[in-house]
């Protein structure tokens, strides 16, 4: 009896413990900061404020220009293709950009990689350059839009069109960024290397061509910001205030080719388990046994480390005491699609083909998944789990393309300190985490020119934007892009 008292009150000891650290974490911010933040979203949404406090300087006027520029990079079309990396299109568009960005065009070196583009801005030192980057292709318009997708047609305070976000967007306040500090006279500390390559889209050559160039010149970068993160409203279902996510963990990708074989046949006298059948059991099977191992890896601890204050209480209680709860917090991931990917590798069947004709049985059907590799079953891993899974079903493997995760930037660098610091310089109230990327970017072949690539595009966007990106009637409001201009103006001005 003595005993089990002891445990009991063991228990509640710790469960007070836990209680006590979860209320500790409750509205840590200050009312101050928390006035700040709305604020901030009714000027980012609304173009609307009670004061000037906050705001960019001329906003109203900046805003205008910006929102005109960014439409004239949205209505010139820049689909990039697999079937051919080379498009007189990006030509057209590079036009465009030296009409928008005159003086970056006087100034700087430009390079062009069959269409995609490096500019050399020449600092006061050579030493420790940096890299900004982005790209200046796009996925095709499907769907029925409200708005044009080549139009950059502006309504609500939102320009729409396809690469609003993703990237002209982020392209647009970077050069034009550049293109104020030049009309200033300013002169960076260090060599800027801009880069905007017409080929992400489609995972092809264009940076990688970039990056090798950079590597025979040998350069070596102090840091790299390309796209990724963003400053997200309401970042998770529950947490409640603006985040500013930036990218320091990338998946690695690939695509496996699943391949079923028989001797065919008529479709009158099928026989049993025929190809497309075994296909769908391993489809099914790998859903419902997901052979994969889930690990929350440090950037994603701390990312849940500074959302807990603005997360509902029961899931505040876990996640402010993580030295009790992990291994709970492994099984409440696996509930949210997205925390969920950011956790092991993941497998997503996204093309099939049968037999040709209707009425006969294919002597060969096939699935392709694309795969994100975890850092913790990379690439070779992934490969003989999934290879010695879909013998169960009587298929073979292809490996038709993998890439390696690529190394983790240390959220605790001065390279990250600094774009943080920057951007709650900007976005007053805003708070900044780092992000576990589940997508693909071009950072990844810069991977041997530099230990820091950071992944973060300086704009503001709300969880329905987020969704449209390669969807329907994607748009960006246009107040957020003088803010993104003066952060690539101050992460400049303090290298």
């Amino acid at each position: 009896m003595i005993l089990l008292f002891a445990f009991i009150g063991i228990l509640l000891a710790l469960l007070a413990i836990c209680v006590f650290r979860a209320v500790r974490q409750t509205n840590i911010q200050s009312p101050e900061s928390e006035v700040s933040v709305s604020r901030l979203r009714d000027i980012l949404q609304k173009g609307q404020s009670a004061t000037t406090v906050g705001l960019p300087e001329n906003f109203d006027r900046r805003t205008a220009q910006y929102a005109a520029g960014l439409r004239s990079l949205l209505q010139a079309e820049t689909v990039s293709s697999v079937q051919s990396e080379i498009s007189e299109k990006f030509d057209r568009f590079h036009q465009v950009m030296a009409e928008t960005f005159p003086l970056l065009h006087k100034n700087c070196e430009k390079y062009d990689f069959d269409g995609s583009l490096l500019f050399h801005w020449k600092g006061k030192s050579a030493q420790n350059p940096i890299l900004l980057m982005n790209h200046l292709d796009v996925v095709e318009a499907v769907g029925a839009w409200k708005h044009a997708p080549f139009a950059g047609e502006i309504a609500d305070g939102r320009i729409y069109g396809r690469g609003a976000l993703d990237d002209k967007g982020p392209l647009y306040v970077m050069y034009q960024a550049v293109e104020e500090l030049l009309a200033e006279g300013f002169v960076p500390p260090c060599d800027v290397y801009l880069a905007s390559s017409c080929t992400e889209e489609i995972g092809g050559t264009g940076a990688g061509k970039t990056a090798k160039w950079l590597q025979e010149k040998g350069i070596r970068l102090r840091f790299l910001l390309d796209e990724g993160g963003m400053l997200v409203d309401r970042p998770m279902t529950g947490v409640d205030g603006i985040y500013a996510m930036i990218g320091v963990l990338e998946k690695g990708i690939g695509n496996v080719k699943f391949i079923a074989k028989s001797s065919g046949g008529h479709a009158s006298a099928p026989p049993n388990n025929t190809p497309l059948v075994r296909l769908g059991r391993l489809m099914s099977a790998l859903e419902d046994n997901y052979p994969f191992r889930m690990e929350l890896p440090r950037p994603l601890l701390e990312m849940l480390r500074r959302l807990t204050p603005n997360v509902p209480f029961a899931f505040r209680l876990v996640t402010a005491n993580l030295w009790l709860f992990q291994p709970l917090l492994k099984v409440l991931v696996t509930k949210v699609p997205m925390l969920a990917a950011m956790s092991r590798t993941t497998v997503a069947f996204t093309t099939a083909k049968g037999s040709d004709g209707y009425n006969v049985l294919p002597q060969e059907a096939f699935v392709t998944a694309n795969i994100r590799y975890s850092h913790h079953q990379a690439v070779e891993e992934t490969h003989r789990i999934l290879h010695d899974f879909a013998k169960k079903y009587d298929i073979e493997t292809e490996i038709l393309n993998a890439e390696e995760p690529a190394p983790v930037v240390d959220y605790g660098s001065a390279e990250f300190r600094l774009v943080e610091e920057t951007i709650q310089t900007v976005y007053p109230g805003v708070q900044v985490s780092p992000y576990v990327m589940t997508g693909g970017t071009d950072a990844r072949f810069y991977k041997d020119l530099t230990a820091s690539a950071l992944r973060f595009a300086p704009l503001y966007i709300t969880a329905d934007q987020l969704a449209r990106v390669h969807g329907v009637d994607e748009s960006l409001f246009i107040y957020t892009l003088a803010f993104g201009v003066d952060f690539y103006k101050k992460l400049l001005e303090r290298l």
